[in-house]
């Protein structure tokens, strides 16, 4: 984000008069929950969210996705959480709402939200993913990964690095045939870099 982020986090960011955290936050429906790790310039962040009721972690040095979630997990409960970043932003159902109802423990360890790419917005990427029939994931590129997932908190306890990727968890589960994906049916956009908020913005209004 350049110098959008010289004196502040990315999370605090503003698309459409709110920071990119409050568009993450409203994806999380009725879960209670929440916690957040930090690390770039925390102390806003700490305080915008502590007042909001969450729960923060802070990095010292960057643990990346997996890293930072295991970091994370004395302060859950259960044996499955929600994930998700906060550089995207939203328009249609809750997030949470959907993977809530498609989540089953029985065959699954992660179900990750994906977007068709007709749907997706400001994403530079190819593509990350494939749904096969029965709703299990496979690598391509006709769906985005949104971020926002459920993952049984086990696979990641297990791996003994300090430092690494869910890319790690997720190959194994592969393997497993235990990762499944569900189709986010609204719009939505990339905002990981300084394009993306102009072309959220317009999505909020147009889609």
């Amino acid at each position: 984000m350049k110098s959008l982020t010289e004196t502040r986090p990315k999370p605090m960011i503003e698309v459409a008069g709110r920071p990119l955290v409050d568009h993450a936050l409203a994806q999380l429906g009725d879960i209670a929950i929440r916690v957040a790790n930090l690390h770039y310039l925390p102390d806003a962040l700490d305080k915008y969210l502590t007042s909001a009721g969450l729960e923060t972690v802070f990095e010292e040095t960057l643990l990346e996705t997996g890293g930072g979630l295991k970091n994370a997990l004395p302060f859950l409960k259960g044996d499955a959480v929600f994930t998700m970043n906060t550089d995207a932003v939203w328009k249609g159902p809750t997030a949470a709402d959907i993977l809530s109802k498609a989540w089953d423990p029985e065959k699954m360890d992660a179900l990750l939200l994906v977007v068709p790419k007709s749907q997706a917005h400001a994403h530079l990427g190819s593509g990350d993913f494939e749904l096969t029939t029965d709703g299990q994931l496979r690598r391509g590129q006709s769906y985005i990964y949104t971020g926002m997932q459920i993952l049984k908190t086990a696979p990641v306890a297990a791996v003994e690095e300090t430092h690494f990727s869910l890319n790690r968890v997720w190959e194994d589960l592969f393997a497993q045939g235990r990762i499944y994906g569900v189709e986010y049916s609204g719009h939505w956009c990339d905002v990981g870099h300084p394009d993306g908020i102009a072309i959220a913005e317009t999505m909020l209004k147009d889609c």
